[in-house]
């Protein structure tokens, strides 16, 4: 992926309008960018070292949620709220750019791009009225499949996470803040942490080989993680990750990357049938973690 020699520097993710009145951007990416996918980064490739990405925010992003997006690139991201722009007609939609972009030259969009109100006006009506560059990206595929959010979706739902990550061109990875468990897993079972992740699409409830990040650490800690209802002890929804290099103290948030499924979720009769279930998913996730690492 092309990367900007230099970035505008925000304080956070949570970049609004304003933030951004007097950045030198002269060309920008235009889309909703759920997922942050590999078929987004082609547009985000027709960006020169100044440009920026506007995501229009519907309220419906649930692979990159809210500020997520800011993760997966190095280019600023100016959020848009989709009922603030969309009454909208074409020629005030530029306008409305254009004043925010004093210096835009380049809009790109993807082929299926609509915008305004009831999604009326679509990339030609940018052509006709910019008096600058609109580039249209192609849909892209992969082994002959387009690449679409709402399929990258519909692969998490069903526990193909390879496929997922694949569309994806990075692993799925959810972010959350710690929370307390039920208190039997160190004393029973094993050591795990336990997230809140409000916001993100959770895959099919199972157990999946991963990599956990702790607090503000910069690497990952190899880990087998659980998504679903416990439903061997007390039935309640949990997103949990066993470390499997050594007992961490996870204070704040962890983020959780999925790397492959292993098992769905299942009742065990008792505690020492769980935790015989855990040690082989952990020997399965350390053994698919060891031939990645090599």
């Amino acid at each position: 992926m092309k990367k900007p020699k230099t970035v505008p520097k925000f304080e956070n993710k949570e970049t609004e309008a304003s933030s951004l009145d007097r950045c030198d951007v002269t060309a920008i990416a235009i889309g909703g960018f759920d997922g942050m996918h590999i078929g987004h980064q082609h547009l985000f490739n027709e960006l020169a070292e100044d440009g920026c990405i506007v995501v229009i925010e519907t309220g419906y992003a649930n692979l990159t949620p809210k500020q997520e997006r800011g993760y997966f690139t190095s280019y600023p991201v100016l959020y848009l709220k989709l009922e603030d722009i969309r009454h909208l007609d074409a020629k005030e939609f530029i306008e409305f750019l254009k004043n925010k972009f004093n210096k835009l030259e380049k809009i790109v969009v993807g082929y299926d791009f609509h915008f305004g109100k009831n999604r009326k006006y679509d990339f030609n009506d940018l052509k006709t009225l910019f008096d600058g560059e609109v580039k249209v990206v192609d849909e892209v595929s992969l082994d002959g499949d387009s690449i679409h959010s709402h399929k990258i979706r519909a692969k998490l739902t069903i526990g193909d996470i390879k496929g997922a990550n694949a569309f994806l061109g990075h692993n799925y990875t959810i972010r959350g803040l710690i929370q307390k468990g039920q208190g039997i897993g160190k004393k029973e079972l094993v050591a795990t942490i336990n997230i809140s992740a409000s916001g993100f699409l959770t895959p099919r409830e199972g157990v999946y080989v991963t990599l956990t990040r702790i607090d503000n650490e910069e690497h990952y800690h190899p880990s087998v993680s659980f998504v679903g209802h416990r439903v061997s002890t007390d039935g309640s929804f949990a997103i949990e990750s066993h470390i499997l290099d050594g007992e961490i103290v996870c204070t704040q948030k962890a983020s959780i990357s999925f790397i492959s499924f292993i098992r769905d979720n299942k009742k065990f009769d008792s505690l020492p049938e769980l935790k015989q279930a855990i040690k082989k998913d952990i020997a399965i996730a350390s053994k698919q973690l060891k031939i990645l690492a090599l």
